[in-house]
């Protein structure tokens, strides 16, 4: 038998305005510890360099998380023009240079190539798994790996700034599984020129922004104080793209017994996933069918 993992039964989600410098994985271990909580998860890795959202979520909030890693996301990133790296950044080594530098205008004209729905192959070093390893250990062995292009949604993608001949800001907004890095490289490669990310910032990540984050140096002057739970969101915001549906008294507590419960009306159509709530708290996301939903999850609150 298991030991049981000691901790407070408490759910909700942070937002951290993540530091470059320091891994998802790590904030996440951070923020379990500074709340003394028994279960905690992210939506969507950042890479160590990188800074802005990371949405944490604890206890029964961690069932939401995979609403919130398949919402839309904007980016802020600049990027080096005439170089290219063995990780598409600034972290690895250069492994191309040009001396093309490209026009603003032509840089605007080759952004349309990368918007709509594109596919878009990760970076060398990423976390993608070839023959369930990790692509990054490999690529640190030296190995070249052809790895499969991937579908990606890209909104849109704007030029914000040209600080000088070398650098471009660039603004992001696109959907789940996407790589700036491979943005960077591939834009280079169609301007001639080569390119790679030098600062990446995630501005928001679907209904969480990073001017609402808490600060790694807040989260430990305020670690296992009752004021620091003030900054915790309710676990229904990670469930803001779906329909939400008022259940009856009744039907709320089916729906927490795991069975199909009565709804009532909604924006919600036959055969939605939706989410239902009692009392203005989440009690089970589902599937919406003639007036009940049909739980998937169920939340323990």
């Amino acid at each position: 038998m298991g030991r049981r993992r000691k901790g407070r039964d408490i759910s909700g989600w942070l937002v951290v305005d993540k530091p470059a410098g320091i891994t998802s994985t790590s904030v996440v271990n951070k923020v379990r510890w500074a709340f003394d909580a028994k279960k905690a998860g992210h939506a969507g890795t950042l890479d160590p360099e990188a800074t802005g959202v990371l949405a944490v979520a604890l206890g029964e909030a961690t069932k939401t998380v995979p609403y919130i890693t398949d919402a839309m996301k904007a980016y802020s990133f600049v990027v080096r023009l005439g170089q290219a790296t063995n990780t598409d950044d600034a972290e690895g080594e250069v492994i191309a240079e040009s001396d093309a530098r490209p026009s603003d205008d032509e840089i605007r004209a080759a952004l349309g190539q990368f918007t709509g729905d594109i596919m878009q192959v990760p970076p060398q070093f990423s976390a993608v798994k070839i023959d369930g390893e990790r692509a990054y250990k490999r690529a640190r062995d030296g190995e070249e790996m052809e790895l499969a292009a991937r579908p990606l949604f890209v909104e849109e993608l704007n030029l914000v700034a040209r600080p000088d001949a070398d650098h471009v800001e660039l603004e992001m907004v696109c959907g789940k599984g996407g790589y700036v890095r491979s943005i960077a490289r591939d834009l280079g490669a169609a301007l001639g020129c080569n390119g790679h990310v030098v600062s990446l910032r995630r501005v928001w990540s679907g209904p969480f922004e990073a001017e609402d984050g808490v600060s790694l140096a807040l989260l430990d002057e305020l670690a296992k104080s009752e004021e620091l739970d003030q900054y915790l969101r309710p676990l229904e915001e990670g469930l803001a793209d779906l329909p939400e549906l008022r259940a009856t008294a009744e039907g709320a507590a089916k729906l927490k017994n795991g069975n199909p419960g009565m709804v009532l009306t909604s924006d919600a159509e036959y055969g939605d996933e939706a989410w239902a709530s009692y009392d203005g708290r989440a009690v089970a996301v589902g599937t919406y069918r003639a007036g009940e939903l049909h739980p998937s999850r169920v939340f323990n609150q």
